[in-house]
């Protein structure tokens, strides 16, 4: 298996626009870190694991991640929000960009996960014209087939971006109470990954399981 469907998926995410592709770029350099750790035998898994290792003093690929993406995200918001929103706002905004990041890297264990759930979130925005939606969209089509085949995967490369780009979206799109509600969940969904296997809930569930399987070869 493949990961170079990753920076395919954030050369493709430059058709957003420029500010989503520049930040595509920098959540894709970010989780690229983590792709090229984990072909070196990485141990820290999580974020319970990359947090619990910079508590020993052992700045991992995981925590320069946390923190370019956390950068990434808040520097893209607070250009989106210029003159328009308070901090306060762009804080909760730049949350929901980079929670997303790392939300939808959660999905990418099995394949096609991640680009259905892109899909599913982006759609709504197409309600609205969004560039970004059509750009994931686009992208999501492209890199299904090899994909679901389980010939290549998104990795963290890939999946950081495309979450980054689709929060972006949402934020842009959202008063503040929406942001508040967005960011909410997703936090609590990435907290309750570090207990609860998101694949056990998938495949006890017979919709989500459906939804899950269908365009894997049997």
């Amino acid at each position: 298996m493949t990961l170079a469907e990753g920076p395919a998926v954030v050369a493709g995410l430059v058709v957003a626009g420029p500010l989503p592709a520049a930040l595509g770029v920098a959540t894709g350099a970010a989780g690229l870190l983590d792709d090229l750790a984990a072909g070196e035998g990485s141990v820290a898994k999580g974020l319970r694991g990359h947090l619990r290792a910079l508590g020993r003093g052992e700045v991992t690929t995981g925590v320069v991640k946390i923190a370019a993406i956390g950068t990434a995200a808040l520097a893209s918001t607070a250009v989106a929000d210029r003159g328009r929103r308070g901090i306060v706002d762009t804080l909760i905004g730049g949350a929901l960009v980079a929670g997303s990041a790392n939300l939808l890297n959660l999905f990418d264990l099995r394949p096609g996960r991640a680009l259905k759930v892109a899909v599913a979130g982006a759609t709504p925005l197409l309600l609205v014209a969004d560039e970004s939606a059509a750009a994931i969209l686009g992208v999501a089509a492209a890199a299904a087939p090899a994909d679901l085949a389980g010939r290549s995967m998104l990795g963290d490369t890939g999946a950081n971006a495309l979450g980054a780009v689709l929060g972006l979206a949402w934020a842009r799109g959202l008063p503040l109470a929406g942001r508040v509600v967005g960011a909410t969940v997703v936090a609590g969904l990435i907290l309750a990954s570090e207990r609860v296997s998101f694949t056990e809930v998938i495949a006890t569930n017979p919709a989500l399981n459906a939804i899950d399987r269908w365009g894997r070869p049997e």
